[in-house]
């Protein structure tokens, strides 16, 4: 039986085995305890284990004698933005995100709407195995109301960042890959408010997915053949909870979710967003960076995790951010990663440049990212760490999550997992051969 993940933002198991309605009452028990007065928002991606869960966690914050918005199958930002809109004291959205199909899990998000910070998701995590709860009496308990558009809000912040009358005039066909999951609701009604011709993927959220559901060049094989085939002039491949977003080029060839960071740093700095620096993680490629360096704007970056980022973008007042597996985050929108907003501001990148993705990509700078994993006890990695920064001391090294070695042209990350007993070491270079070097040094280093 697979161990229940639970981290600082939520929890992730096995449902019926690690992740049971009994597990997810008690965890969203110490939720409500923990947060301030108002109603909690939920919502749920696609999949099949989705409404079951939705109930559990309906009966569970109403036994709490607090009040549930509804707003049903909604994408992660749609749900941290729907937050906000109706001034709720949190919400939960059900999702495994990329996890295969028995997955299922819950990610929580504060009253400013966006993912927990590291702090609370801890106090929620202690309350969880300490059994913190709040069980209301009988004529205390909360109700439900159903959302009638939870999508309206999201759209319409969108919207408001790109430039609609000029991408409209442009009738772009897009393939829209969902994959069943949640994105495509919205979705496709973005797509359509910018006048483009969609030939939707997956749109239905049914989460019975058409292919593996992580947007990696692997699982898009086939998407991205029937882009090339259809004469659309871009692929859009969601995750099941549409927080991570994949492109494809009008040629067929996966752009990947790297780029879509770049890319939309890129169109940032072309409309000014350069009052500020741009935030990434310590993981993300430095595409992102050299970009904005470009526009003569600095870039930060934090630890790994979308919670990290978004503190960050915060405390320094970022004009842009996000992580490298296709989220773009435009504190305008909301702080949270957001596969919609890569998708209408990459159109609006098409519309400025009057480029097609595949010459708009080829101009990125061009690097190669490696990664590899060893398995460890995690009470080696002080040493493990020690080791690297005597070996290579040439580089400028960081050792707020994990240790990372940066130097003029390649960087190497090696951190521990959070959930594995394991060190995952990620490398990028000009090279792939040179990114995987690094990799291959660190790695006869962790086992010598």
């Amino acid at each position: 039986m697979s161990e229940l993940i639970i981290s600082v933002s939520g929890l992730r198991g096995i449902v019926g085995e690690t992740l049971t309605p009994d597990v997810a009452c008690r965890y969203i028990a110490s939720f409500a305890a923990s947060i301030g007065p108002g109603p909690i928002v939920i919502g749920r991606d696609g999949r099949t284990t989705g409404p079951m869960l939705k109930a559990a966690i309906i009966a569970a914050i109403n036994a709490c004698g607090r009040d549930v918005i509804d707003a049903d199958v909604a994408a992660t930002p749609t749900i941290g933005i729907l937050v906000r809109e109706v001034s709720a004291a949190g919400g939960v959205q059900i999702s495994a995100s990329h996890n295969p199909p028995p997955y299922n899990g819950i990610k929580l998000f504060g009253s400013d709407g966006r993912v927990l910070d590291s702090d609370a998701g801890a106090r929620i995590r202690q309350g969880y195995f300490a059994g913190t709860a709040g069980w209301c009496r009988y004529d205390a308990i909360g109700s439900t109301q159903t959302e009638a558009d939870p999508h309206a809000p999201h759209l319409e912040k969108v919207l408001a960042t790109v430039d609609v009358g000029e991408i409209r005039k442009r009738e772009f066909r897009v393939l829209l890959d969902s994959n069943h999951g949640a994105g495509g609701l919205l979705g496709v009604r973005l797509l359509e408010s910018l006048g483009c011709e969609v030939e939707a993927v997956g749109q239905q959220p049914t989460g019975i997915f058409e292919h593996v559901p992580e947007p990696t060049a692997d699982n898009l094989t086939g998407i991205a053949a029937r882009v090339a085939g259809s004469g659309c002039a871009i692929g859009f491949c969601q995750d099941p909870d549409a927080d991570r977003l994949a492109l494809i080029d009008e040629n067929g060839r996966y752009i990947g979710e790297e780029a879509t960071l770049a890319l939309c740093v890129q169109r940032a700095m072309m409309v000014g967003r350069t009052n500020g620096p741009i935030v990434i993680n310590g993981a993300t490629s430095s595409m992102s960076g050299l970009v904005a360096q470009q526009f003569g704007v600095e870039t930060l970056r934090s630890a790994v995790g979308e919670a990290n980022v978004a503190d960050k973008m915060i405390a320094h007042a970022a004009a842009y951010g996000g992580e490298g597996n296709g989220g773009p985050i435009d504190p305008t929108v909301g702080y949270v990663r957001d596969s919609f907003v890569g998708m209408a501001q990459v159109l609006d990148l098409l519309t400025r440049t009057g480029k097609p993705l595949s010459q708009l990509a080829d101009e990125l700078p061009q690097l190669a990212i490696y990664k590899d994993k060893a398995e460890i006890n995690v009470s080696q990695l002080p040493a493990i760490f020690a080791r690297l920064q005597s070996r290579f001391q040439d580089a400028q090294a960081d050792t707020g999550d994990g240790l990372r070695l940066q130097w003029n042209d390649c960087w190497l990350l090696v951190r521990g997992s959070n959930t594995e007993p394991i060190v995952r070491m990620i490398a990028e270079a000009e090279t792939a051969e040179q990114a995987k070097s690094l990799c291959d040094q660190a790695a006869a280093m962790i086992n010598p």
